[in-house]
């Protein structure tokens, strides 16, 4: 089905033609009617499905009528939880809307408050915002909202997770109960329907299954390795494989800044994004890696919402991710459009039970390589493809109902054995505020 069947105008459907879209994704087949009928929505679905598509085309149909702009005004908000989630959403919202007479902004903190206040005074149509700077405008009377007709959420289980429940909260309070609403998520977990609730109760639901496998054009491997010879490891491969670029992912921001010390130290220009970094230098960071001008970048989990790069042939997780969801995530980054990437892990001892969970899911084993240059000490163990982890308190119930079945079976045989020797027989004694 193409795009111009699902109710979207020509002006719409010619940009979209012209960034090289033809046929809308699940998500976007189901959520764009349903929010041009009207409704409000709760949807699941990851990154790389195209979900952002999903919200913005039916909003941009919807404003795209005569309006009388009022100062300090805005029509659509769009609230996502990290800075470059907010550039990338108004990057897209400004590319889909070129052909139309509407105005985007992007806002968000670590940068002067004071042009983004200008720009705010002769209104907009759509903003995307982070909830910190939003709540900050909302305080200094630099926004307001009577004149609002959508909402999105976006990436509301992060949001969670980062801790902006106060934030939003704040946020819809003040907004007027006439409103589309709009909350997208990758998962629909226990909190995120609280809080769709929290904004409608009545909204409508739609799920699209996250992708358990990997694309076949990804060549996966994975280096086990000791924890001291990571970097080592990383700067061997960087030069020894001739590699052209690199995203790395990282597990905290400390361990990002040591790292590209360390390549620095065997002449590897690298360079980290992090939540401690100015706005301004992730800004020009992500720019020269997207341009290629920059080679080697180590990012945070965080840090990297929002990095899209086209034609990116290679992502290494050189701290190996928690949640199986999160490694696919990572490695979906490479490997885009038929084009072929190449994704490798570094895997130590600590980090079986993540890798087992992982290949489970993936339905496969990681093959794995070796480099005689980096013999391991600590051996990880051949993967258990059903491997199932257990959450603390799954293992302490075991464990306790492990000691009394034990003991009971112990009581069993001792009072056997008493009932032997007594009598000398020989005989067996078997005894789960969206408020409109």
């Amino acid at each position: 089905m193409p795009f111009s069947k699902l109710g979207l105008s020509d002006p719409i459907v010619k940009a979209i033609t012209e960034m090289g879209y033809t046929t809308p994704t699940a998500i976007q087949s189901k959520a764009i009617p349903a929010i041009l009928s009207g409704k409000d929505l709760v949807a699941a679905a990851q990154t790389g499905t195209g979900k952002t598509a999903s919200f913005v085309l039916p909003i941009l149909e919807k404003l795209n009528v005569e309006h009388t702009y009022r100062g300090k005004r805005i029509r659509a908000l769009i609230i996502t939880p990290t800075r470059e989630l907010t550039e990338q959403v108004e990057a897209n919202v400004a590319q889909f809307s070129k052909h139309l007479n509407l105005t985007t902004m992007a806002m968000y903190g670590g940068i002067d408050a004071e042009p983004q206040k200008q720009r705010l005074i002769e209104g907009i149509d759509i903003l995307v915002a982070t909830p910190g700077r939003l709540l900050e405008m909302v305080y200094q009377r630099a926004v307001h909202f009577d004149e609002l007709e959508f909402l999105v959420l976006d990436e509301a289980d992060r949001m969670l997770n980062m801790g902006f429940i106060d934030e939003i909260n704040k946020v819809i309070d003040r907004l007027p109960s006439e409103r589309q609403s709009l909350l997208f998520s990758a998962t629909l977990t226990d909190d995120v329907r609280f809080l769709a609730k929290t904004v409608n109760d009545d909204a409508l639901e739609i799920t699209i299954s996250p992708k358990t496998t990997s694309a076949p054009t990804i060549d996966q491997w994975l280096i086990t390795v000791d924890k001291d010879k990571k970097s080592a490891l990383l700067s061997y491969l960087i030069n020894d494989q001739q590699w052209d670029q690199a995203l790395i992912f990282i597990s905290t921001k400390h361990g990002a800044a040591k790292l590209v010390s360390q390549l620095e130290k065997r002449n590897i220009k690298a360079e980290a994004i992090h939540g401690d970094r100015s706005q301004a230098m992730r800004a020009k960071t992500l720019a020269d890696f997207k341009s290629g001008e920059l080679k080697f970048l180590v990012a945070t989990g965080i840090a990297a919402r929002g990095i899209d790069i086209d034609n990116l042939t290679r992502v290494v997780n050189y701290d190996l991710p928690f949640k199986p969801e999160e490694y696919i995530h990572r490695i979906g980054r490479t490997g885009r459009a038929g084009a072929s990437g190449e994704a490798i892990s570094f895997v130590a001892m600590g980090d079986f039970k993540n890798l087992c969970a992982i290949e489970s899911r993936l339905g496969h084993i990681i093959k794995r390589k070796e480099f005689e240059e980096f013999p391991v000490r600590k051996t990880v163990p051949v993967s258990i493809l059903n491997y199932v982890t257990k959450n603390k308190k799954q293992a302490k119930k075991e464990n306790s109902n492990t000691a009394k079945h034990t003991n009971k079976n112990t009581s069993k045989r001792t009072s056997t054995k008493r009932v032997k020797n007594t009598n000398n027989d020989t005989s067996n004694v078997n005894q789960h505020i969206w408020g409109k």
